[in-house]
């Protein structure tokens, strides 16, 4: 089961993500596999010019060493440009 856990605002600093539950050994790199998904949010219906302009990105601090998971939880840092 995964579990997703989320701290901060959209117009906060940054807005954190700790997931728990992937096994360990899993591919994981923030460019690749989170990264297009969080564009693909910015150009859906109704956005508005911050979305346009900004470019989010993800970083993850924790959980995963040398592109694999740990088995720990992994966390993740997308910080507001704006």
């Amino acid at each position: 089961m995964l579990r997703f856990l989320t701290a901060g605002e959209s117009h906060g600093s940054q807005l954190t993500v700790i997931v728990e539950g992937l096994p360990a050994g899993l591919r994981l790199d923030a460019r690749r596999d989170i990264d297009p998904h969080l564009r693909r949010r910015q150009g859906g219906y109704g956005r508005g010019r911050r979305q346009q302009i900004e470019q989010d990105r993800a970083e993850i601090t924790a959980g995963v060493r040398g592109g694999l998971t740990l088995g720990s939880p992994v966390a993740l840092v997308i910080v507001n440009r704006d």
